[in-house]
């Protein structure tokens, strides 16, 4: 999955462990601040509902700035250009967007303590235990990724034996989140996201100034790979070729609409920051407030992976030396004097652990309330099911620690997980989408439509792509059109099942169909909610106008 090259070995000293045994420090005491706090099984799961926006916020987007998005992204950058600000400016604003102004109270006024009961309200046990088993085998195998890909780095360059590297990692995220719960992991995620900044802003800043500066880089990569490589859309027309292998329409539905929405909107790692808001504007203003950095994140992540390829031409050229994988440990190497050098690792394994730890506290929550409460172990006192929790919290670390050899066949890491992206969320969201603006639609739709989205999507990729029978020119593009397949499947399978069962009975849909209230959703906002800098709408256009603008400069 990440096969580091040789010679990437740091020149670390006593200096840069020391700042990496402070941050192993503080994480620990984070982690026994935040026991204090958990009482019931609310406090361990969902922080009891009592954060405020702008931690909640900066945890949601943490969750996501997992150490397989700035190696996966970095790779991106360096394999397909500038091409690959589209994850970032389409392929997540506006589902942040979509999610705290649309979705959000629906999922915050229902109550629901994860994505699939909410599910369970809206279709019944039969779509929630399918979506649970789903998403509870999607985040052991994300959480995976992150523990696997942290040892394979660690060893490249550290020295670190894998097996050291994957005991010390999944130790202490195992401690911080079986001491204290959510809130222990979304506090963990909040200094996570400070560290990880303070990691790749030097890494950038010095990279850009050895490469001769913006222009310096820009001309280089325009003279080695041609105009195209810097722009966003040249040569995504259909038909015309390009290196990331996707034209508009399957940027635009693939990724944009159907994988991202899909991941955003439904992927409980994420919602669950939310979710964990002292109330519905906060609540909404979660993603919102995310969005802001996600828009800049590109700028940190996207552009080392350009400087690498300036300063490393050799990178992903031959299956024996420098991989796309490795260029942000190249830069690393090559460019941070110790101390930083102590910075930039410390910020590499917070960002594996963030990621990782989103996955293991959003597993623990589902495979808890969702499979053992409701289904295996019902109607058992709050103080069992608390200390269910912190089992299948260490079960879901010790899982995690052999499932990423499942991606053993990809080079880039990306690559491996927008494959699992478009499996599990997309059909999910198909599900979510049409059960929530359409009431006429039954039970029965919801599981089939969620089974067929699914299959379809495998189908697609291991059917007819890997065999060959359909050419995409990269594994990006399949799947993209492996999302567009497992949404037009699944809709369609909704509709047509719909049409040929009976619908849930109108009294029992409100809240969880646009046009219907719940009285969790009349909640007033809360002292100082409705100040202009907060309000949810400003925000959300706030978000989307300024990716749009951020467009401007690698259109052309």
């Amino acid at each position: 999955m990440i096969n580091l090259a040789e010679g990437l070995r740091l020149p670390t000293n006593g200096l840069d462990y020391t700042i990496l045994a402070l941050y192993f420090v503080v994480v620990l005491g984070i982690g026994f601040a935040a026991k204090r706090s958990v009482r019931t099984s609310l406090d361990f799961f969902l922080s009891g509902r009592s954060l405020p926006a702008w931690v909640t916020g900066l945890a949601f987007v943490a969750a996501n700035l997992g150490a397989t998005e700035i190696l996966g992204m970095a790779a991106n950058g360096a394999q397909y250009g500038a091409y690959t600000v589209h994850w970032y400016w389409i392929g997540a604003i506006p589902a942040m967007v979509f999610l705290g102004l649309v979705m959000m109270p629906f999922y915050y006024g229902s109550k629901v303590r994860s994505v699939p009961e909410f599910l369970l309200h809206r279709f019944g046990p039969s779509s929630h235990l399918l979506s649970s088993v789903i998403f509870a085998v999607s985040s052991v195998l994300i959480a995976g990724v992150n523990l696997y890909a942290m040892a394979i780095v660690l060893q490249a360059l550290l020295g670190w034996p894998q097996w050291v590297a994957i005991v010390v990692a999944g130790f202490f995220v195992l401690a911080y989140i079986t001491i204290g719960g959510l809130s222990s992991a979304i506090y963990n995620e909040v200094l996570q996201f400070f560290v990880i900044l303070a990691a790749l802003i030097p890494l950038t800043v010095v990279g850009l100034k050895r490469v001769g500066g913006w222009h310096g880089l820009t001309d280089s990569l325009t003279s080695s790979h041609g105009d195209a490589f810097l722009t966003a859309w040249k040569g995504t027309g259909i038909g015309e070729g390009n290196p990331l292998g996707a034209n508009w329409l399957t940027i635009v539905l693939g990724l944009g609409f159907v994988m991202s929405f899909g991941y955003w909107t439904t992927n409980f790692a994420e919602v669950q920051r939310a979710l964990s808001a002292k109330n519905l504007s906060a609540a909404k203003r979660t993603p919102l407030i995310a969005a802001f950095p996600k828009i800049f994140i590109p700028m940190v992540v996207v552009v080392p992976g350009l400087i690498a390829l300036v300063m490393e031409p050799t990178l992903g050229k031959s299956k024996d030396g420098l991989q796309y994988n490795d260029a942000i440990p190249v830069l690393m190497r090559d460019l941070l004097p110790n101390g930083v050098l102590g910075i930039a690792v410390t910020g590499l394994l917070a960002a594996f652990m963030a990621g990782m730890a989103a996955n293991v506290s959003s597993f623990n929550t589902v495979f808890t309330n969702d499979i053992w409460a409701a289904y295996l172990k019902k109607g058992r006192e709050d103080a069992y099911y608390l200390r269910t929790g912190r089992v299948v919290t260490a079960v879901g670390v010790l899982i995690g620690m052999g499932t990423a050899f499942i991606a053993s066949s990809f080079s880039n890491i990306m690559n491996y997980l927008q494959t699992l992206f478009s499996f599990f969320n997309v059909p999910l969201f198909v599900v979510f989408i049409i059960g929530m603006f359409w009431k006429r639609t039954s039970a029965a739709a919801g599981f089939w439509g969620l089974l067929s989205g699914t299959a379809a999507a495998m189908v697609n990729y291991f059917g007819f792509y890997k065999q060959g029978i359909i050419a995409i020119p990269s594994d990006q593009g399949a799947n993209f059109v492996s999302s567009i397949v497992a949404f037009v499947v699944g809709a369609l399978v909704m509709v047509v099942v719909t049409m040929v069962t009976k619908p849930k009975p109108a009294e029992s849909l409100a809240g969880l169909v646009y046009g219907t209230r719940s009285p969790g959703m009349e909640e007033p906002p809360a002292e100082g909610d409705d100040a202009w800098y907060r309000r949810p709408a400003l925000l959300g256009w706030g978000a989307l106008i300024l990716s749009a603008v951020c467009y401007v400069p690698f259109s052309f």
